[in-house]
């Protein structure tokens, strides 16, 4: 069998050439779409420029602002697109779809998703999982009076005022939500929320019962999750564990609790922390599953 001829160095020196242009050509249209760039124009590029034509479905939707991995991978999904598909290869209503979802009005806002549930069920250890298996959902950071305990930052785990400064936020109307519980006050700000999920990030809130309530008035259509212990017994060993808190506080927290698990009916699911693993799975799959927040 003949020896097939190799391509001569100029020709090949002029496909490199086209390559990097093409490459470059593409780092240019993800800076756009970064800078707010439409989507729809990228697009219709598709029939003239063949570097838009080769460019992947996946690289089109995380160059466009506020979507990550995660989210990009759930956009696709939505679109019935697959990862791998080039523009060129994108059929009339996948175009239409990805452009409603990354320029449409209501489709580009994040999802609000309320966790709640009783003192001692494990939120906090689920909402970790939760942060380290989805980096980009925005995780609220209460307000409270309370102090801190051991090892909690103020910015990171809560806001920490003093009561005063509180009811000031209170009477401004700069909260989402807030409630009294164990003699303290605890409230989600407002303004961060609202300008995370206009730019289409997903919101975690961990907020109490009376809290939760709140934002189902206030914000129809959030995803509300009740985090129930696998048992009233494994509830009162957690509590009791914890040995941060005196038996009086303990009871009043039970006592509480008690009201807080009758309240599980109000809630849009449930979720069972056996394991925080399966637990912080269970949610996710809840919120993959839930439409983005209407536009207020």
């Amino acid at each position: 069998m003949a020896e097939q001829p190799s391509l001569d160095e100029e020709a090949r020196a002029r496909g490199r050439q086209l390559a990097l242009q093409a490459r470059r050509r593409r780092a240019q249209i993800k800076r756009d779409l970064a800078d707010g760039g439409s989507v729809r124009e990228v697009i219709a590029l598709r029939d003239v420029d063949p570097a838009v034509a080769r460019m992947r479905a996946r690289e089109l939707v995380e160059a466009c602002p506020g979507i990550g991995p995660a989210r990009a991978t759930r956009l696709l999904a939505d679109c019935h697109v697959a990862e791998s598909r080039r523009l060129r290869g994108l059929g009339e209503h996948q175009v239409a779809a990805l452009i409603a979802a990354l320029e449409g009005g209501g489709a580009g806002r994040g999802r609000l998703l309320v966790l709640s549930g009783p003192s001692g069920v494990g939120k906090s250890s689920v909402v970790a999982r939760l942060r380290a298996l989805r980096p980009e959902l925005i995780f609220s950071v209460s307000a409270t009076t309370r102090p801190p305990r051991e090892g909690e930052v103020d910015g990171a785990h809560y806001r920490f005022v003093d009561r005063a400064t509180f009811e000031s936020m209170i009477a401004r109307g700069q909260l989402l939500e807030w409630a009294e519980f164990a003699g303290h006050l605890y409230g989600t700000p407002a303004a961060p929320v609202d300008e995370a999920l206009a730019a289409g990030t997903d919101v975690l809130l961990e907020i109490e019962l009376h809290g939760a309530r709140q934002v189902r008035d206030s914000a129809a259509g959030a995803l509300r999750v009740f985090l129930a212990p696998p048992s009233w017994e494994v509830l009162v060993e957690r509590l009791q564990g914890r040995r941060t808190e005196s038996e009086d506080v303990i009871e009043r927290r039970l006592e509480t609790a008690r009201v807080e698990l009758a309240a599980e009916p109000e809630f849009d699911h449930t979720v069972v922390n056996d394991s925080v693993d399966e637990a912080a799975a269970a949610v996710l799959d809840l919120l993959d599953r839930a439409a983005p927040l209407a536009a207020p």
